[in-house]
């Protein structure tokens, strides 16, 4: 069984709320003991935001509590959540050396000192879906969102629900990011996979377009349309294949067993993003994972990717993005 030497680096970006305090569980779960240095991180905010700019508002002023007291509180809550969540990694095996609690107050913006802290040298920055604003989906200009857009070289696991690390989906396509998207979840387990993988290609249909906006004539029964979908499908399998082979290959080397590996390539989908969670869906995959790049080698991440979609329609999933 192959395993790493260099032990990985985590960031685990907290805020004390119950989906942050999830995300630990989840790292706790995914990375063998022994194999990472996990940081548990805060951004320290003095004062509550909407009361940043409070003193432009005389009207508003008389709501204004003892901001000591409240600094007070929060700076226990905080200390109080850092030994909780540290207890979860000590519970699961980790050393307590490897466990650091790094605190710091806010300078520019909660999601910008995540991005500055993330430039020291990790392998992976963690953090929950939504945080104390207590929004049940994950929207534009939410913390994890923010990270997302300002970080581009380092893999970010946004943390939903209480979804598992034990079932994966990875979305497949022949580009260089999908096999960094295998990497990643090949190295960070750290040498005990236990895992379920599937590889998973979903492609859009040409047949499809045809029916929707150009064949009309054409009928689901049709030997001609039935045809040609096969043969799209052959030749999307073909040049799958040596993919799915590196992508197994990968795996393989990182431990897991074979039997725990599968591959998967439907046709005709609408959307690559559905596809892709009509699968986890239906093989009970609490985590996806995506390349931030594909076959465009855009290296910006923006609005309307299939990554962005999926971390959209993922609700209470694990979403990780890979660059």
């Amino acid at each position: 069984m192959a395993t790493s030497k260099k032990q990985k680096r985590i960031l685990v970006a907290v805020d004390g709320s119950e989906q942050a305090f999830e995300a630990v569980r989840y790292v706790s779960r995914a990375v063998s003991p022994g194999t990472a240095q996990v940081v548990l991180f805060h951004v320290v905010t003095r004062v509550p935001e909407s009361f940043l700019d409070m003193d432009k508002e005389p009207a508003y002023r008389y709501r204004i509590v003892n901001i000591g007291a409240w600094e007070q509180q929060q700076e226990k809550l905080t200390r109080d959540f850092m030994e909780r969540s540290r207890e979860v990694f000590v519970a699961a095996g980790f050393p307590e050396g490897a466990v650091s609690i790094l605190t710091r107050n806010r300078k520019v913006g909660i999601a910008r000192d995540i991005a500055s802290e993330a430039l020291d040298s990790y392998d992976a920055i963690v953090l929950g879906r939504s945080g104390l604003s207590d929004l049940k989906d994950f929207v534009l200009g939410s913390i994890a969102q923010k990270v997302i857009e300002k970080v581009s070289n380092v893999p970010i696991w946004v943390i939903g629900g209480n979804a598992g690390p034990e079932r994966i989906l990875i979305g497949m396509d022949v580009s260089d990011g999908a096999m960094l998207a295998v990497r990643h979840v090949a190295e960070m387990p750290g040498g005990t996979f236990q895992c379920d993988v599937t590889l998973f290609h979903a492609i859009r249909s040409v047949t499809l377009f045809q029916r929707l906006y150009g064949g009309m004539a054409l009928k689901d029964d049709d030997p001609a349309l039935q045809d040609r979908v096969r043969e799209e499908l052959e030749q999307v399998r073909k040049a799958m294949e040596p993919r799915f082979a590196e992508a197994r290959r990968c795996l393989l080397d990182a431990g897991a067993p074979a039997e725990r590996i599968r591959d998967k390539i439907v046709t005709g989908a609408a959307s690559r993003a559905v596809a892709i969670m009509e699968e986890a869906e239906r093989e009970g995959c609490d985590t996806i994972v995506v390349g931030r790049r594909g076959l465009s080698r855009v290296q910006e991440f923006f609005m309307g990717r299939i990554s962005n979609k999926v971390i959209q329609l993922a609700k209470d999933r694990t979403v990780w993005v890979v660059s």
